[in-house]
């Protein structure tokens, strides 16, 4: 039964990523409809404010409350609730500090989500071109600690998340030059 449930953990976690990669793409979007003309711009934010509503309440919070009991299901049943303060436990307690954060995360682009159904555009697509990328973030840290688990070196562990945080900022800047 053990590996069922942890195949639908892992299920339930690919549908949530997938809401949170694509709802900051869906802010941008409908940021970017205010510079448009008045009919094109009411065109789109109505047909951005479904689609943002649809994957939102259909999908990316569903999969987060299911990802979350499944998870709680998986760290009891396999026994690492048992060791998580202890060194072997080290990584997992590390991954779930990871995915508190990545909660808060989630909240934040629910924060976001009504504001902009309210028609309130508090950020740039600039800032939410950043803003999207913390997603990766947190799945790169979480699969390096899943996968790796106590033969992570922290400071390895540290900086290739630094690294990789300055690659994915990079990007951006770059792809704002080339759009310019």
């Amino acid at each position: 039964m053990y590996l069922y449930v942890k195949a639908i953990h892992i299920i339930f976690i690919v549908t949530w990523f997938a809401g949170l990669f694509y709802m900051p793409r869906l802010f941008i979007y409908n940021v970017e409809a205010n510079t448009k003309d008045e009919t094109s711009r009411k065109v789109l934010q109505e047909q951005f404010g479904i689609m943002m509503k649809r994957l939102w309440y259909g999908i990316t919070w569903p999969s987060a409350i299911l990802t979350l009991i499944f998870g709680i299901w998986v760290l009891f049943a396999s026994g690492y609730s048992k060791i998580v303060f202890e060194p072997a436990g080290r990584w997992m307690l590390i991954k779930l500090i990871f995915v508190l954060f990545l909660y808060l995360y989630h909240f934040s682009l629910h924060k976001i989500f009504k504001q902009q159904a309210a028609g309130i555009f508090n950020y740039t697509s600039q800032q939410l071109r950043i803003w999207n990328e913390v997603a990766t973030i947190f799945l790169v840290a979480v699969v390096m600690l899943v996968v790796v688990k106590q033969n992570l070196s922290a400071l390895w562990g540290v900086l290739g998340l630094l690294s990789f945080v300055v690659l994915l900022m990079s990007a951006i800047k770059i792809y704002k030059l080339l759009r310019k």
